[in-house]
């Protein structure tokens, strides 16, 4: 079902070199490819003189070194965290160490929900839950640097606590992993929730800015256009999984293997999270019913 979305994979950025992306915006790319990161966590540097980091990556030395390199000579006056999943914050205790820069977010790291009875939050691993911010941000807070500045934009959904950064007369906004050229981002409960991941795009969609640049992969360069495909994607799926549905109850797993076809086998429980995400959304809104809450467990039917 991807296909309705126009990915751009072309991306050759190197690890560790500070690439000008934008007036005023160096990209450094971190080594830590992957599956969910594609070829690594892109950290930002905004500002020539006195400069803010967003997202300082994951804790590895050598892209710490990276990052340090690509500002001798320059103050480090903001660290700024999209959101707290550790391949975005893992290095953030040692470079503000070096730099004595202080912290901005939206707040420390917390589920989009309360844990159901019995349920494990099967994401614990990948989420920092030792970051405090310095400065909480709310909503339409401004961080202001020296010829330079920042709008907070609260884009929920991926996790509870994202935050997008728009760079002031630049036309651009730093998403994090809310939009990405290379794939759709991943929304699992109960870190993440489609109800607000969706009002999100929404909001996204209806800014001025078109220009995106992502935790991961390449600039997304017609933003409006794309994020109207990310929403009709979201769409397509709801409908898939209610389409499944009407051939009778089914489990998550069942689900999955009838609405992701030629899926990875790697990514087989990242779709069945995702699912979940949409069904907590559908069950929430009487358009499917499940005994309970709903759950990874559970079993689900039209409403």
């Amino acid at each position: 079902m991807a296909e309705d979305i126009p990915f751009d994979r072309r991306f050759d950025a190197a690890p560790g070199v500070a690439d000008e992306v934008a007036p005023g915006v160096r990209r450094v790319l971190a080594p830590n490819s992957g599956p969910f990161t594609f070829t690594g966590t892109c950290s930002y540097i905004v500002g020539h003189g006195e400069v803010a980091i967003i997202d300082p990556g994951p804790d590895d030395p050598a892209h710490v070194a990276a990052l340090l390199a690509a500002v001798r000579g320059e103050t480090v006056t903001h660290v700024i965290l999209t959101h707290t999943h550790r391949d975005h914050s893992g290095a953030l205790a040692a470079i503000v160490a070096q730099t004595g820069a202080a912290t901005y977010g939206e707040g420390p790291h917390r589920a989009a929900r309360a844990l159901h009875a019995g349920e494990v939050n099967t994401l614990d691993a990948a989420a920092d839950r030792a970051f405090l911010p310095d400065v909480a941000l709310a909503d339409g807070a401004r961080i202001d640097g020296r010829g330079w500045a920042l709008t907070a934009l609260a884009t929920p959904g991926h996790t509870a606590n994202h935050m997008a950064f728009a760079l002031e007369g630049a036309g651009l906004i730093f998403v994090g992993d809310h939009v990405m050229a290379w794939s759709t981002s991943i929304v699992a409960p109960p870190d993440g929730a489609m109800s607000d991941y969706m009002a999100s795009l929404h909001r996204l969609r209806a800014r001025p800015e078109t220009f995106y640049l992502p935790g991961h992969g390449g600039p997304v360069r017609e933003g409006h256009a794309f994020v109207e495909r990310y929403i009709r994607h979201r769409e397509a799926r709801e409908t898939a999984i209610l389409r499944a549905l009407a051939r009778g109850p089914m489990s998550i797993p069942e689900i999955v293997r009838a609405i992701y076809i030629g899926l990875n086998p790697r990514l087989f429980n990242a779709a069945g999270l995702s699912t979940l995400a949409h069904l907590e959304d559908l069950v929430g809104r009487g358009e499917v019913l499940t005994e309970g809450p709903a759950a990874f467990d559970g079993t689900f039917r039209l409403g």
